[in-house]
């Protein structure tokens, strides 16, 4: 146990080596005003060549515990925004049709098929009434809802939060996250001991919450450069 934990913590350790290296920590949340965002410099992925072929076409099949319909939409977002993707071999699929306590962030490697699957929050503006279930989306600012597309992964921080990564949404649906403040962070209302005590994750401010001790796996299976898809099919 004590190695477990020594590792998570070298892990960690070195997330925040890399990102002081990196041009220091930023101060932002997923509930930092847009001034403060605005003040840190926008992350300008450099794509790399597009992929000449249409992943849509050729995309692999469905893994077991992500349903068809979903799983050949996320494709197909991956095929429509290949060239601000620099990075295919991964994406993340946000399944927001399931309820909280179900683990719905799906993380598929394309290439050979794995699937991990973590649990996730979905926003305090997506379910007022607190139901676990997502009931809407939305773009607005201040809405604290979830929203729905096609994510780019960008660069890492240390906010409100602790460590956290920026999204940029890429579709009408979703242009707005970067501004929200919308990202990638680890909450205690998302550990799994919340569905034992309560039957339900809390709720975020419209970021994808996830558990503490997940973030860092999540990191490292997703990193920067690769696509989140968030929909509720």
């Amino acid at each position: 146990m004590t190695e477990i934990f020594d590792t998570v913590q070298s892990r960690r350790t070195l997330i925040r080596s890399a990102l002081a290296a990196a041009g220091g920590l930023a101060v932002s949340s997923c509930v930092a005003p847009a001034a403060k965002m605005a003040a840190a410099p926008r992350p300008i992925p450099v794509p790399v060549r597009p992929v000449p072929v249409e992943v849509a076409k050729l995309g692999p099949k469905a893994p077991a515990n992500i349903r068809p319909e979903l799983f050949k939409r996320a494709i197909a977002a991956l095929d429509q925004h290949a060239g601000r993707i620099p990075t295919h071999d991964r994406i993340a699929i946000a399944d927001f049709s399931q309820p909280s306590y179900r683990p719905r962030l799906h993380l598929v490697h394309l290439g050979t098929g794995e699937c991990e699957s973590f649990l996730v929050a979905h926003g305090i503006g997506s379910d007022p009434s607190h139901t676990g279930l997502l009931q809407r989306f939305s773009n607005e600012p201040n809405s604290e809802a979830s929203c729905e597309g096609a994510f780019l992964t960008a660069d890492y921080y240390v906010g409100k939060h602790g460590d956290s990564q920026r999204l940029l949404g890429l579709d009408a649906t979703n242009n707005n996250a970067y501004e929200r403040a919308i990202v990638v962070h680890s909450a205690w209302y998302s550990n799994a001991d919340m569905i034992a005590q309560h039957g339900k994750l809390g709720r975020s401010q419209g970021c994808f919450a996830v558990g503490e001790r997940e973030l860092a796996k999540v990191f490292e299976r997703l990193g920067p450069g690769r696509m989140i898809y968030s929909a509720k099919v």
